[in-house]
């Protein structure tokens, strides 16, 4: 059996693809992009998710991305995105996404599905009015979860007065003495206890299968990269943060939904090659690719199937590809037997890890084939 076909059917079989999970990126392409490197011109292979990292990685000018994907539910996501760009302005987009406020979502949803294929239209027109109230990047399961938390809870431990407060922009002195002093109360503290733990995370937040592989306390660990995001860096610059407290963005979007990017995304469109499967799809042809956008895969395999995929990934890979992934609870790096095929990119690891505005991962990681 190959290794990769392993991969996908160990998760397959203890997890559901057939619903959106995450229906906006929950991963700074800011950083991916920048930990890619060069890639004019090159092929650049990308897990799909919800779409807005593959069309991020237009950006940096390839001659391909290829999406790939178990669930069909993300890559009608991508879709969506691409009648979005395609029939929609930039503010339109950003009030069909649910960035901004409107009253026309449902209008502008038929507008952007209009020249789709007949499944993506028949799959979004079942959503039409979950996305007129919450936007098309707020009716995943994971923006479910974190709008219960939002409408539900928050409002009996933080004033929406003080929630306003956390994007004021302060230097770091001031971030600490206000997270330390009015934000983190015995009663956040106890929210992010119950909320964020293991059980409530699997029924609400990520699929339960995802945390096979987790070690320690998730709660622990969102309250240590809350801090992070509240203090290390600025939280008025942060549109994660700033969608999980208000269920909007603010002044700062993800990379791939800011204007001075729309007309070069919608530009390059063609660019995208969209596979659904796993990375077998791309794998098992005997293509080569110059860099993985691998999302954080690896934390939901066993590391004796992540050593049978980051090995069939790297006979894909061309010399000096980079494979950039996340780990948020369960540390994945190159496994031994693949040490001396790979150099680890320390110093950009760390300057990137500093500037991540998707604060909940734990690390991210940027491995590069050898020449």
């Amino acid at each position: 059996m190959q290794p990769e076909i392993r991969a996908r059917s160990e998760i397959e079989t203890r997890a559901a693809f057939d619903h959106i999970r995450y229906a906006q990126a929950w991963e700074d392409a800011d950083i991916l992009t920048q930990g890619l490197g060069d890639c004019a011109g090159g092929t650049l292979v990308s897990i799909c998710a919800a779409g807005d990292n593959a069309l991020a990685l237009l950006l940096l000018d390839p001659a391909r991305v290829v999406a790939v994907d178990l669930s069909p539910a993300q890559i009608a996501c991508l879709r969506l995105r691409i009648g979005a760009f395609t029939q929609l302005t930039h503010p339109e987009f950003l009030e069909l996404m649910g960035a901004r406020p409107s009253d026309r979502r449902a209008v502008l949803l038929d507008r952007a599905i209009s020249g789709l294929d007949a499944e993506t239209r028949a799959f979004w027109s079942a959503l039409s009015d979950e996305v007129a109230h919450y936007g098309a990047g707020g009716v995943g399961k994971f923006e479910r979860y974190f709008r219960f938390f939002r409408t539900r809870l928050l409002p009996f431990v933080h004033s929406r007065a003080l929630i306003d407060d956390v994007f004021v922009p302060r230097d770091r002195a001031g971030r600490q003495d206000f997270h330390d002093r009015r934000f983190n109360s015995w009663r956040w503290r106890l929210l992010l206890n119950l909320f964020f733990s293991r059980f409530v995370m699997g029924r609400m937040g990520r699929d339960k299968a995802f945390f096979d592989h987790v070690e320690g306390s998730p709660a622990a660990h969102v309250a240590r990269r809350i801090r992070h995001a509240a203090v290390d860096t600025d939280p008025a610059q942060n549109p994660y943060l700033h969608w999980i407290l208000k269920g909007t963005h603010g002044s700062a979007l993800p990379m791939s939904w800011r204007a001075e990017h729309f007309d070069t995304i919608r530009a390059r469109l063609d660019r995208l090659d969209i596979r659904p499967g796993s990375l077998e799809a791309f794998v098992s042809t005997g293509e080569k690719a110059d860099g993985f956008n691998l999302s954080d895969i690896f934390e939901y395999m066993s590391p004796p199937v992540f050593a049978q995929v980051y090995g069939s990934i790297l006979a894909a890979a061309s010399p000096v590809a980079r494979l950039v992934y996340w780990n948020m609870m369960a540390p994945r790096r190159v496994p031994p037997e693949f040490a001396e095929r790979v150099i680890r990119q320390r110093a950009e690891e760390d300057r990137l890890k500093a500037e991540d505005k998707a604060f909940f991962y734990s690390d991210f990681v940027i491995e590069e084939v050898r020449g």
